[in-house]
């Protein structure tokens, strides 16, 4: 079978505006995966129910209601080449996860990934490098 650079996107993918997200080649969306916003390499796994978040919440005054408050402004994180995001992972805003690098099903990433590592956990915390 000839090796394909064609991005695949399967069912009930949902990509916010479409502003802040550019995908390169050769990329797996797999069901159910929420993009709010990202810049994503080439040869990157997605796993079914990703979330990738670019905006969060303000909550900084106690005497507002935080859904009165807004939202902070979009920092899309960036998906570097050859990452594999497991099922069930969360991506925060502005987070930078390096090449190679394999972050486990279920993680909360709130911190940049190193490339070629494997993180995992909530928070998301190094398990193994790949090298």
């Amino acid at each position: 079978m000839p090796y394909s650079k064609l991005s695949k996107i399967e069912h009930n993918v949902y990509l916010s505006t479409g502003k802040n997200i550019k995908m390169g080649h050769n990329c797996r969306i797999n069901e159910n995966v929420f993009i709010q916003g990202a810049y994503i390499g080439n040869n990157v796994l997605i796993a079914p129910n990703v979330s990738i978040l670019s905006v969060s919440h303000n909550h900084e005054n106690i005497e507002i209601p935080i859904v009165d408050q807004g939202d902070t402004l979009p920092n899309p994180p960036t998906i570097k080449d050859n990452v594999w995001l497991g099922r069930n992972v969360v991506v925060m805003p502005g987070i930078v996860i390096g090449e190679g690098a394999i972050v486990g099903a279920g993680a909360v990433v709130t911190k940049n990934v190193d490339p070629y590592i494997i993180v995992g956990g909530v928070p998301a915390k190094f398990i193994k490098n790949r090298k």
